[in-house]
């Protein structure tokens, strides 16, 4: 049910685009308004929801440890699995961010005759996992070109060292095939296994089938229709310098990929790729674990009238031992 209605909602996206813009020629509104729009939704989104997770309280240390704690001087400890100093602490979210460390670790479990459970290594969901984000940001950066002039040298250089093989004219960008591959391998996974199924949402699939209508409608207009480029990119540096003109001539194609940029930008701050930034947020991996080297008080701590028991036995001493109860100690 989950799948349909997520595939569904991103069909309907593609064909209010395809009709509003490629029918009724409503450019401005699907290359200027939605754009800006989305851009705002998201700036304020995502600064809104950082800001609450910042207030939110975290009055005990409760990082994740995976090693040996800093404690006794002959005992060796792991700087990074548990760190106690903030280099630790930083080489900790740079495995994390860079690497997808505790993905890496990650495990599956399945049920086997006897009845057993057998837990085993789950490095293919780890490698999709990091394939995807790796080539959707060098996707992301490539497309400065198209914000920018002149193009930074940086930016071409990326782009081609992402076309290295040098196949296909025009050329096949590597991270356009990884892209893909490893969105497609996401979406099987969570039809495929059983239990990845049963607990997936709507909230699951819709980005899943999101980013690939976005990268698909991108792999359409760089190697199977004609675009001009050159209008695309008046239009880019006009957003960015708040002076834009929609493009006249181009393909329904590209309303369609930006339109899908759009929906994602202002859906990104209410769903669950707010983890992009929540990873830093995260108390269990931006803390470090020295709990045995200083003393930590909660500083949400207040006052508190305490009636300690000697205060209580003295209250009620004669009701005690009238009842035959112990008491510390006699009148």
């Amino acid at each position: 049910m989950g799948v349909m209605f997520s595939l569904l909602a991103v069909v309907v996206l593609i064909i209010i685009a395809t009709v509003g813009a490629g029918v009724l020629g409503w450019h401005y509104v699907f290359s200027v308004i939605l754009p800006y729009l989305a851009m705002a939704t998201f700036l304020v989104g995502v600064v809104y929801r950082v800001l609450k997770w910042a207030r939110s309280a975290v009055p005990f240390r409760i990082p994740t440890t995976c090693g040996q704690q800093e404690s006794l001087p002959w005992l060796k400890t792991n700087p990074i699995e548990t760190p106690h100093t903030l280099w630790g602490v930083l080489g900790r979210m740079a495995m994390e961010v860079l690497f997808f460390r505790s993905l890496f670790r990650n495990t599956r479990a399945k049920v086997t005759d006897g009845p057993r459970v057998l837990y085993a290594p789950d490095k293919w969901l780890w490698a999709a996992g990091l394939a995807f984000h790796w080539s959707f940001l060098i996707i992301f950066i490539r497309h400065f070109k198209y914000f920018a002039e002149p193009v930074p040298s940086w930016v071409l250089t990326l782009q081609n060292l992402d076309g290295f093989f040098q196949v296909g004219l025009p050329i096949i960008l590597a991270t356009d095939v990884i892209v893909v591959v490893s969105l497609t391998f996401l979406f099987l996974r969570r039809v495929v296994d059983g239990k990845v199924r049963y607990i997936s949402l709507p909230a699951d699939y819709f980005p899943l089938f999101l980013l690939l209508g976005i990268t698909l409608s991108g792999v359409l207009m760089r190697y199977f229709t004609k675009t001009d480029l050159l209008s695309i990119k008046a239009l880019g540096t006009g957003l960015l310098s708040f002076s834009p003109v929609a493009p006249e001539g181009v393909s329904a194609v590209f309303f369609v990929h930006l339109f899908l940029v759009s929906v994602l930008m202002a859906y990104f701050p209410f769903s669950k790729l707010m983890h992009f930034a929540g990873v830093f947020m995260s108390p269990t991996r931006n803390l470090a674990n020295n709990n045995r080297v200083k003393r930590h008080i909660n500083p949400w701590d207040y006052p508190v009238e305490v009636h300690t028991y000697e205060e209580y036995e003295d209250e009620f001493r004669e009701v005690m031992e009238a009842a035959g109860l112990p008491v510390d100690k006699e009148k």
